[in-house]
């Protein structure tokens, strides 16, 4: 098969696009054949060796996808040879086949082709799990989102809205926040041009968000942490700026406010029914036409390179996706 490959931590430069051996399941896995591959953030910084995970060379980044089984190892009971399936790999994707353990992956929806299914996972069950279990989001609530426009921002403010909670979408430029917009926010603030913690405050009345949704870090998260309302819970995401933020504690003594880590994958393994449960909701909202997935770009097995430097740039829109047959 083939199958991007990383031999030494490096840029998307530095990947190579080779034959190598198909994979193998071993008794808990099951081997996908790829019709298509997410792209993820953490995709730019597996290969860089700056994520918490790393691979034994070589190794081929994409954390998710979806296709169809082409074999199961034995103690595989929920799913079968031609089922269509998608989910989380950890890395491995960006190939025409996979081995990946099959309690990551889950049948396809009957409504939903594989260049969305392969990119729903991760921003999906991540915006779910932390506004459902970390968040507590509730009705009549306010959500601010950080970063609308990308691939976990954009989910979040679907899931936001079908949590019925009031959304105030925040990013660099007017297009994203278009693009925002149409996926239901309610309010838009372009932190380029404003300060994103006088908007904030000017939009809640003074009293500020009651969560906020930070992928980015950074100067976003200092002003976000002082745009926050009394008992407000800030999630933290990610750190697509580059910069992992420091926290003044007292902040959260004088709002009564919590900052709560979100690590999807490791709630996934750790509790996976109730991830199980946010997908049942997920694929129901998918089904009612509440979600409506925004892949922005797809590219060639052999555009790598191009798929991973839109994300590395945060230029991407919505999802980015490589496909592999």
């Amino acid at each position: 098969m083939k199958a991007v490959l990383c031999k030494a931590y490096g840029p998307a430069s530095s990947l190579v696009l080779e034959e190598t051996a198909d994979p193998v399941a071993k008794p808990n896995e099951v081997v996908i054949d790829i019709h298509a591959a997410g792209v993820n953030f953490p995709d730019t910084l597996i290969i860089e060796g700056k994520y918490q995970v790393k691979p034994p060379f070589p190794f081929s980044p994409g954390g998710e996808a979806a296709g169809v089984v082409a074999s199961v190892g034995e103690k595989v009971k929920h799913l079968k040879v031609g089922d269509r399936v998608m989910g989380l790999t950890g890395f491995g994707s960006f190939a025409e086949k996979v081995a990946t353990d099959a309690m990551r992956v889950l049948p396809m929806p009957d409504d939903m082709d594989y260049i969305t299914a392969s990119g729903f996972s991760m921003t999906y069950g991540t915006s779910m799990h932390a506004l459902k279990q970390r968040g507590d989001l509730q009705p009549g609530e306010t959500l601010l989102v950080l970063g609308a426009s990308g691939g976990v921002g954009l989910a979040a403010v679907e899931i936001g809205k079908a949590m019925g909670a009031r959304v105030i979408a925040a990013a660099s430029s007017a297009e994203k926040l278009e693009v925002a917009k149409a996926a239901g926010a309610d309010e838009l603030i372009n932190y380029s041009e404003v300060s994103l913690k006088e908007a904030v405050k000017e939009l809640t009345n003074g009293k500020g968000a009651d969560v906020i949704y930070d992928p980015v870090g950074g100067d976003l998260f200092d002003e976000a942490v002082r745009s926050i309302n009394w008992k407000g819970r800030l999630l933290v995401v990610g750190f697509a700026s580059g910069r992992i933020p420091e926290f003044p504690v007292n902040l959260a003594l004088l709002k009564g406010s919590s900052i709560v880590g979100v690590f999807w994958g490791s709630f996934a393994a750790r509790e996976p029914q109730a991830n199980l449960d946010n997908f049942k909701q997920l694929f129901a909202w998918h089904s009612e036409g509440k979600l409506k997935p925004l892949v922005s770009k797809t590219y060639e097995l052999n555009e790598y390179e191009d798929a991973l430097n839109i994300l590395s740039s945060r230029q991407a829109v919505g999802k980015v996706v490589v496909k592999t047959r």
